[in-house]
């Protein structure tokens, strides 16, 4: 069951994150500016923050797997689409509706672990779970940027949004609903009311989920911009450039699942902690590349990615668990989706305003400093989430 959620959640990363990799190849096609580039993820994520709470409810209710077939089915034809498009409104307009998709995923996902797995396994099955996150999205700078380079964008993004629809009819071939999620009650619309004042007045989940806005924003930041970064400013080739956002998704894959070990085995699922860690190096290494002097060289940059993409794309296994913990499990896909489309509320407006900063001062100095706010802010809604946790206890 694993293993069907994984290939799923991995698919539809592949052709979903592949905005960030291609941009600059889309930008050159398009014409685009830096900040119209960062559009492009944002409209993903814009998908994803009005899929996430329908779909999570939803799934409350019908289980996980018809529902990643449709999935598969509507983030590969609306990317095929979007391959024989020439305007940027539209394009944008396609990448939204592939972005309902891709939040979709999320919580269909993750009701599938919270169902199959008990607590004390759920950090580790999340992560590996979440590295198809990251795994998709480090395939497609490896694979599809240098192909797209090559062949095209167009050509190559449209046989890859063959293979994902393949991997969905498998996905769901294989996968069936556990007994808990098939034999629970269902509820109706005015149920889905009473639940969302639940979730809005559930402070825990509000603070992570703020929170989210913050990490899930600077991620995409890392993942829309490091390949710009270093082909324009530090002078990297475009091939090694993507090796770069390549290494850092891996990092972020293998970051998913050590961060999940290290809070189901040292810290007995006790999660904030971890996610306060994570902003703390995520801020360094922003701070880091900020002052990078142009002359600097491959080699260097990749323990800098590494130790980056290990943190900001490592943390959203645990922020899933957090969310989808700090309710009753009947709500865990609605936790999960309503707390996705607040974090996806970074994720839209981050990356535009990350390259709309760099194309005012004509530097990325000035962007790599806005993460580092970004990131003492988050650190502090975690300490007051530590502190509501540890208050709760108590009672």
């Amino acid at each position: 069951m694993l293993a069907c959620l994984l290939l799923a959640q991995l698919l539809v990363a592949f052709i979903g994150r592949s905005v960030g990799p291609l941009g600059v190849l889309i930008g050159e096609d398009l014409e685009l500016s830096k900040s119209q580039i960062g559009m492009l993820p944002a409209a993903l994520f814009l998908g994803q923050a009005i899929a996430s709470i329908p779909v999570g409810f939803v799934v409350d209710q019908t289980g996980s797997k018809t529902l990643l077939l449709l999935i598969s089915l509507c983030v590969g034809s609306s990317f095929i689409l979007m391959t024989f498009s020439h305007q940027f409104g539209f394009v944008l307009f396609l990448v939204v509706i592939g972005g309902l998709g891709y939040g979709a995923m999320h919580p269909v996902t993750n009701r599938g672990i919270i169902h199959w797995f008990q607590r004390t396994q759920r950090g580790f099955a999340m992560g590996i779970k979440q590295t198809g996150i990251t795994t998709g999205s480090a395939l497609a700078g490896l694979v599809l940027l240098p192909l797209a380079a090559m062949y095209g964008w167009r050509q190559v993004v449209a046989a890859a949004c063959l293979l994902l629809i393949m991997g969905g009819v498998v996905s769901y071939t294989f996968y069936h609903d556990s007994i808990k999620e098939t034999n629970q009650d269902k509820k109706n619309l005015a149920s889905f009311y009473g639940s969302m004042k639940h979730m809005v007045r559930n402070k825990p989940l509000m603070l992570v989920s703020i929170s989210a806005m913050g990490l899930s924003g600077s991620q995409l930041c890392l993942v829309t911009y490091i390949v710009i970064y270093c082909y324009e400013y530090l002078d990297i080739s475009l091939f090694l450039s993507g090796v770069l956002l390549v290494i850092s998704e891996i990092c972020g894959s293998i970051g998913r699942i050590v961060w999940g070990i290290i809070s189901d085995r040292l810290f007995k699922g006790k999660r904030v902690i971890i996610l306060m860690i994570i902003s703390g190096i995520a801020g360094v290494t922003s701070m880091i590349l900020a002052f990078l002097p142009p002359s600097t060289t491959f080699g260097v940059m990749i323990p800098i990615t590494m130790v980056f993409g290990f943190a900001i794309s490592g943390f959203n296994a645990i922020w899933m668990n957090v969310a989808s913990e700090v309710v009753d499990t009947t709500f865990s896909g609605l936790s999960s989706g309503f707390s996705i489309t607040l974090g996806s509320l970074g994720v839209i407006t981050l990356p535009p305003l990350f390259g709309f900063i760099v194309d005012f001062f004509g530097s990325f100095t000035a962007g790599w400093i806005m993460i580092v706010g970004v990131m003492i802010l988050v650190f502090m809604l975690l300490l007051l989430l530590l502190l509501e946790i540890k208050t709760r206890a108590a009672y």
